[in-house]
C-alpha cells in the first residue's frame, strides 16, 4: 500500500498515542476503507506512562479481539506492540479524516512538549517536518499544569461554554504566563475566560511557528490542528 492511501480496517481495531504527557486510546471499528469512531479517552499519565496505559487497557472490552497498533515517539519503543511513526500515523490521519481535495497543506501537533508541524503535498504525503522552540507556554504540558492549578480536566475544559470574553494572558515566557494566569484568578476572573485567554495564546504560538517555518512564503498554507489542547472559540 503506497503512503497517504486508504487501507481497509479490520472490524475492530484499537490505537494508541503514547505522548509526553498524555496517553490516547481509539477504537474504530470497519468493514471498509472509511472508519467509524466507537469511542475515545485521553488520560494523563504524570510520569508513568507504562501503569497509566495498563489501566486503561484494563477497561477495554473485548480486548483480544482488536488489532491494535501504537504511535509516538519514545514510548512506543517500550511496547510489545506493532507501532508506527507519528509522521506515517499522521498520514493515514489526513487520509481518513479530511475529504479529497481539500485545501490543507499543513497539519500542526500541539504536543506535552513541543509542537510539530507537518508539511503536506497534494498526495497528503508529508514533504517536511518542522518543529516549535522549547518555550514551555507553548507546550500541552504547560496547558495541562494551568489546568490542574485551577483544578479543571481535560474533558471539563471541552464541555465549557465559549465565554463572552477571554482574559489576555502573556505568551512571552511560562513565568509570566502562569503570573498573569494567577493574577486573573486572585481577582475573581472566571476559569471560563482564563482557559480562553491560554488557548489564544497556544493558538498564537501555533500561527508564530507557521510564520517562521514558512516565512519565504508570501502566504500561509491552510492548517488543520492536531493534538491535545483545545483551541477555545469566543464569542
Amino acid at each position: 500500500m503506497r503512503r497517504g492511501e486508504k487501507m481497509i480496517l479490520p472490524a475492530e481495531s484499537l490505537g494508541i498515542c503514547l505522548g509526553a504527557s498524555t496517553i490516547g486510546i481509539v477504537r474504530l471499528r470497519s468493514e471498509g476503507p472509511n472508519p467509524d469512531l466507537m469511542w475515545a479517552k485521553t488520560q494523563v499519565h504524570e510520569g508513568n506512562p507504562r501503569r497509566v496505559l495498563r489501566e486503561m487497557l484494563e477497561t477495554v472490552e473485548g480486548l483480544e479481539n482488536a488489532r491494535i497498533a501504537a504511535t509516538g515517539r519514545k514510548f512506543r519503543h517500550h511496547v510489545a506492540l506493532s507501532t508506527i511513526s507519528e509522521p506515517e500515523a499522521v498520514e493515514r490521519a489526513v487520509s481518513h479524516i479530511l475529504p479529497d481535495n481539500h485545501p490543507y497543506r499543513v497539519v500542526i501537533s500541539a504536543g506535552g512538549e513541543t509542537s510539530m508541524v507537518y508539511h503536506l503535498d497534494r498526495d497528503n504525503r508529508i514533504q517536511g517536518i518542522y518543529s516549535g522552540n522549547k518555550c514551555a507556554s507553548g507546550t500541552g504540558e504547560f496547558f495541562l499544569q494551568q489546568l490542574g492549578r485551577m483544578d479543571l480536566s481535560l474533558d471539563e475544559v471541552a464541555r465549557m461554554e465559549a465565554p463572552e470574553a477571554l482574559h489576555q494572558v502573556s505568551g512571552r515566557c511560562s513565568v509570566f504566563c502562569k503570573s498573569d494566569c494567577t493574577h486573573a484568578l486572585n481577582k475573581g476572573i472566571p476559569k471560563a475566560q482564563v482557559v480562553a485567554g491560554l488557548s489564544r495564546m497556544l493558538a498564537g504560538k501555533a500561527l508564530e511557528l507557521l510564520r517562521r517555518t514558512f516565512a519565504s512564503n508570501s502566504s500561509l498554507p491552510n492548517a488543520s490542528m492536531a493534538g491535545n489542547c483545545p483551541a477555545r472559540r469566543t464569542r
